[in-house]
């Protein structure tokens, strides 16, 4: 076995285009899952607060619960099956119900084949499926370019998975869950102890400063305007890359992440697509901004420094 890993890994090694054509297809099969990960995971997590809200107002309130009645209270917040998580029930179609056949899963060209339609009731098919799967399969690719058959890529790959993940779902709901931001947060950590990224001090550090970094900006934001600017699932992200990638790429996270804030911003109300005081996610901008210095942000750093 571990002859053939080794005979595996130095084929791919010396033929960087492969090894990069098997990633991308890889990916892309994950992203298909992803689309599962970021549809699913905020009903799941609102029905755990509907099941939360409604013990605390049974066991402390149950006045309330007598007045409004506990079937009013009890009532389903969404429409899905009672036994709805990430692997049941299995892909359907939201309209007519019917079960998506295997070979309509294959990323990409599934879609393509379907036409972006039912194959049943001809409803549509969001194309966000296939963008989310082909994004996926490009960045791994990018990761598998730049890193090559490595443990660095292998890591990077689980971080680039949970930052699609997290990016639908800020993009959908404007929440960064902590089932995904803790787990890699402490990865992170992990992964550091023998150096991979940075040191384990400056991971350490990292991870405090980039939770802290953003949660100042959040309270003096807040005690000048009165307002919240941000949410605390923006600080965990931020010190998500504290952690993986140290302390030193926190500014041109902040600054990158900043800067394609304010252009998509102020597009978005170029084209009417956002109308101004209305709230937008910051998640997806950090995450774009910590993917790039994970791979050029030493590239970035060194080329600035060399223009001062």
């Amino acid at each position: 076995m571990n002859q053939f890993i080794d005979t595996f890994l130095n084929t791919m090694s010396q033929s960087p285009w492969l090894f990069t054509a098997i990633t991308f297809i890889f990916a892309a099969t994950i992203g298909s899952f992803l689309n599962v990960v970021i549809h699913r995971l905020p009903v799941m997590m609102k029905r755990e607060w509907q099941s939360e809200c409604n013990f605390y107002l049974s066991e402390y309130h149950p006045d309330i619960v007598k007045q409004v009645g506990e079937e009013r209270l009890n009532k389903p917040i969404d429409s899905f099956p009672k036994k709805y998580n990430i692997v049941v029930p299995t892909s359907a179609c939201p309209k007519c119900g019917s079960k998506i056949k295997p070979w309509h899963n294959l990323p990409i060209l599934g879609w393509l084949m379907l036409k972006g339609k039912c194959a049943n009731c001809s409803a549509s098919i969001s194309a966000r499926y296939p963008v989310v799967e082909f994004i996926t399969g490009a960045l791994i690719a990018t990761l598998a370019w730049h890193f090559g058959p490595t443990t660095e890529f292998l890591l990077a790959s689980i971080l680039t998975f949970a930052l699609v993940a997290l990016t639908g779902i800020d993009l959908d709901e404007m929440l960064l869950p902590d089932q995904i931001t803790l787990p890699i947060l402490w990865l992170g950590l992990l992964v550091n102890l023998q150096g991979t990224f940075t040191t384990p001090q400056d991971s350490l550090i990292g991870a405090a400063a980039g939770y802290l970094s953003l949660w100042s900006v959040f309270w003096l934001f807040k005690l000048v305007t009165g307002k919240e600017g941000m949410g605390y699932g923006d600080f965990k992200l931020m010190a998500v890359f504290g952690a993986w990638l140290g302390w030193q790429m926190l500014p041109l996270i902040i600054l990158l992440s900043s800067a394609v804030g304010a252009v998509i911003g102020i597009a978005m109300i170029a084209t009417k697509k956002l109308h101004s005081g209305k709230p937008i996610p910051f998640g997806p901008y950090i995450a774009i901004a910590g993917w790039v210095a994970m791979i050029w942000g030493a590239d970035i750093v060194n080329w600035y420094l060399s223009t001062l």
